[in-house]
C-alpha cells in the first residue's frame, strides 16, 4: 500500500501559480437548502448562485477573478486567518488575527419556516471585533448571469439595490456605503465588542424589501444554529469518527434542494479535475447514482426524512416508465426534475486559474449508464428496510425497472465515469445490473410482493456468470474495467461492498492486491489510467476520493483492518481545514474538481461506519 503504483508515473501536474485565486480547498460552504455560497479563508464569497443551485451566478470570481464578481469582506491590515464551523452547524466563522486586534465574520443563510421568507434567500455576514480594534473593508461586486448581464445600482435609505434583467438583490448595511453605479464598498473600524451587519436578499414581488438590523441578525444567528443542531440530533452515529462523519452529513444536507428533495452532486461548475485539460463539468444536478448513494449514507445515520424526500423526488419528477433510447431513466435531472440540460461553454470567463473551458449544463445527461439502476433500486431496498415500506405504486415502478434491466443488462454503455470515448462492456455496469435485480428480489421476498421471480433469477445468474467469465483477467489476476482488455478500474471495489462476491474470496483478494499495486498511492486511489484506457478526454487527473474510501471499506471487509484504519486516517489528512472534500486529490495534496463533492462525503460515512464495525 505504501509503494509507488504503476500509474503514478503519469500523474497530472500541480496547479499553476496565480495569486488571484485561492486553492479550491481554501473555502467553506454555507446554504439555505436551496442554494449555497463558497466563502474563502480570506473572507471573500467567490461563488454564489441565486435563487437555486443551478441558477446563473451572482458571484463567480472563482471562475474568473477579474470578471466573475465577488463579495469581499476582510480586516484591512496584515492578518492571519482561520476558519471553522460553529459546532454542529453550517454557520461558518472566519477569524482575522492582526497586531492590533482579533476580528471575525459569521456567515450564514437562515432557513425560515415560512416558505415566503425562504424566497428571500437571505445571506448574512455579521462582523465583530473580539479583541483590540480593527479596520475592515467590504466590497460587493455582483456580476449577474455568469457576468453576461449588466445591472443598475440605486440607493433607498440604508439599502443598496442591484437590479439586472433577470434578478434583483438588496444589500442592507449597518455602516455607510459608497457606490459608483455598479459596486458598493466601505471602510469601517470596529472597537472591541462592536459589530457590523451586512445582508444580501433577493427581492421578490409581494415580499417586503427590508433591512437586517444588528438585533435581527443576532436572532437569525440563534435560529440558524438551532435549526442545524436540531437536524443533526437525529444522527444515531456514535462511532470513532463522529466529528468528521457529522460534518459529512451536514454537507450532504446542504446539497439537498428542499422544495423537491433532489440532492446535487456538487454546488459548483467547471472547477478543474486537471489544469488546462478540459475536464471541467457542471455538477449542479441530481445524479441518480450519487443521490441514491447519499440516501444510503443518510439512512445509515438515521436520517429517514431525507430518504423519504428523495423518494418523493422520484415519484413527482422521474417517470420510470418513459421510453427512451437510454432506458427508462436519465442518469441525471435538474433539481426540479427537468430532463433537458444542454451543455454550453462560456468563453468570456477564463476559468479557475485560467483552466478553460467554463461549462454550464451537462451533455452526459443523454448517456447510457446501466449502473444507475442498481444504485437506485438498492436505495429503494434500503429505504424499504430502514425507512418506511414502499408503496404499491413504487413497487410497480421497481418491477418495470427490473424487467427492463433483465432485457438490457448486456448492452455496452458509457459507464460510471461518463467516458466520452465510446460505449464498452464495463464490469461495474454489469455488477450494478446484478444489484438492481438482486435487490428487487429481496424486496419481493421480504414483503411477499408479486414479481416474476424465475425470470429475474435467470437474468441475475446470467449476469453473475458473465462477469466471472468475461470480467476476469488472467494476465492481471483481477477483475478489470471492461471486457476484452486488461485495464484496472477502482470501481470494481464495489464488488464486495455490494455483496456480489465474498470479501475474502481468493479471486477478490487477488483483485485487491492488483488494485493496490496498480492504482493506489499512499492510500489514495486513481479510478483508472486514462493512458491505458483512453476515455475520449484530454489530460490526466488526480486520485478519486470516493475510490479511496471504497478502498478503505474493501480492506476492512477483507479482514485487513489495520491497513484499512491507516488508509482511512491518511485520507482524513487530505480533507480541507473544515473537513470538506472535492472530487479528487492532486499530486501535491490539493483539492481538485467541483467542491464539495457529495459522493465523496457519502463514501466517507460508509467507510467510517463499516470500519467501526470491523474494529468492534
Amino acid at each position: 500500500m505504501e509503494g509507488e503504483n504503476e500509474y503514478a508515473g503519469s500523474r497530472a501536474p500541480g496547479p499553476p501559480e496565480d495569486s488571484r485565486y485561492l486553492p479550491i480547498g481554501d473555502h467553506g460552504l454555507i446554504g439555505d437548502l436551496r442554494t449555497v455560497a463558497l466563502v474563502g479563508v480570506n473572507g471573500t464569497i467567490d461563488w454564489y448562485c441565486c435563487p437555486r443551485f443551478d441558477s446563473p451566478s451572482v458571484f463567480a470570481s472563482i471562475l474568473d477573478a477579474d470578471r466573475g464578481g465577488s463579495f469581499e469582506l476582510y480586516a484591512d491590515v496584515p492578518a492571519r486567518t482561520k476558519q471553522f464551523y460553529f459546532p454542529d452547524t453550517n454557520v461558518l466563522i472566519t477569524r482575522f488575527f492582526a497586531q492590533d486586534g482579533v476580528g471575525e465574520i459569521q456567515d450564514y443563510m437562515p432557513i425560515p419556516e415560512d416558505p415566503r421568507e425562504a424566497d428571500r434567500h437571505r445571506l448574512i455576514r455579521r462582523v465583530s471585533c473580539v479583541r483590540g480594534k480593527l479596520p475592515f473593508r467590504i466590497r460587493v461586486s455582483p456580476r449577474f448571469d455568469y457576468a453576461r448581464q449588466s445591472h443598475s445600482l440605486t440607493r433607498e435609505g440604508a439599502l443598496t439595490l442591484f437590479e439586472s434583467p433577470s434578478l434583483s438583490l438588496a444589500l442592507s448595511a449597518s455602516v455607510p456605503m459608497e457606490t459608483d453605479g455598479r459596486d458598493a464598498w466601505a471602510r469601517f473600524e470596529l472597537q472591541e465588542g462592536e459589530h457590523a451587519v451586512f445582508s444580501l436578499d433577493k427581492t421578490c414581488p409581494g415580499l417586503e424589501t427590508r433591512g437586517c438590523p444588528i438585533e435581527e441578525a443576532e436572532q437569525e444567528f440563534v435560529a440558524t444554529v438551532r435549526f442545524w443542531r436540531k437536524w443533526l440530533s437525529a444522527s444515531r452515529y456514535r462511532g470513532r469518527w463522529r466529528e468528521v462523519v457529522h460534518r459529512s452529513a451536514l454537507t450532504l444536507k446542504l446539497l439537498t434542494y428542499a422544495p423537491t428533495g433532489g440532492i446535487v452532486a456538487a454546488p459548483t461548475t467547471s472547477l478543474p479535475e486537471h489544469f488546462s485539460g478540459g475536464r471541467n463539468w457542471d455538477y449542479r444536478y441530481v445524479w441518480v447514482r450519487d443521490a441514491a448513494f447519499c440516501v444510503y449514507a443518510l439512512l445509515r445515520l438515521g436520517f429517514t426524512e431525507e430518504a423519504e424526500a428523495f423518494m418523493g423526488f422520484l415519484s413527482h419528477h422521474v417517470p420510470f416508465a418513459a421510453k427512451r433510447g437510454t432506458g427508462p431513466l436519465q442518469i441525471m435531472y435538474g433539481i426540479d426534475g427537468r430532463k433537458d440540460l444542454p451543455e454550453e461553454e462560456l468563453h468570456h470567463l477564463e476559468g479557475y486559474r485560467k483552466s478553460e473551458p467554463v461549462r454550464i449544463g451537462n451533455a452526459a445527461a443523454n448517456q447510457l449508464q446501466l449502473d444507475i439502476y442498481g444504485a437506485l433500486i438498492d436505495s429503494i431496498y434500503l429505504y424499504n428496510k430502514w425507512g418506511n415500506p414502499i408503496s404499491s405504486q413504487r413497487w410497480d415502478e421497481v418491477c418495470k425497472v427490473a424487467d427492463w434491466v433483465c432485457d438490457n443488462w448486456d448492452q455496452p454503455d458509457e459507464g460510471i465515469w461518463e467516458t466520452r470515448g465510446g460505449r464498452k462492456n464495463f464490469v461495474y455496469s454489469r455488477l450494478m445490473c446484478w444489484v438492481a435485480i438482486e435487490r428487487s428480489m429481496r424486496v419481493a421476498r421480504q414483503r411477499g410482493l408479486p414479481a416474476d421471480i424465475p425470470r429475474w433469477r435467470r437474468a441475475r445468474d446470467a449476469i453473475y456468470q458473465d462477469i466471472m467469465e468475461n470480467g476476469w483477467s488472467e494476465a492481471q489476476q483481477a477483475f478489470v474495467q471492461h471486457f476484452d482488455e486488461d485495464v484496472l478500474d477502482a470501481s470494481v471495489l464495489m464488488m464486495p461492498l455490494s455483496k456480489f462476491v465474498s470479501p475474502t474470496d481468493p479471486k477478490w483478494l487477488s483483485t485487491l492486491d492488483a488494485l493496490s499495486r496498480g492504482l493506489v498511492s499512499d492510500s489514495l486511489v486513481y479510478r483508472y489510467d486514462p493512458v491505458a484506457s483512453p476515455d475520449g478526454l484530454e489530460g490526466l487527473e488526480g486520485t478519486f476520493s470516493i475510490c479511496s474510501f471504497w478502498y478503505v471499506e474493501a480492506l476492512a471487509r477483507a479482514g485487513r483492518v489495520d491497513e484499512a484504519r491507516l488508509a482511512f486516517e491518511k485520507m482524513l489528512t487530505y480533507a480541507n481545514h473544515l473537513g470538506l472534500y472535492a472530487e479528487e486529490i492532486g499530486h501535491t495534496g490539493e483539492q481538485l474538481g467541483n467542491f464539495p463533492q457529495a459522493i465523496t462525503h457519502l463514501a466517507l460515512i460508509s467507510a467510517a461506519f463499516n470500519l467501526d464495525h470491523a474494529l468492534g
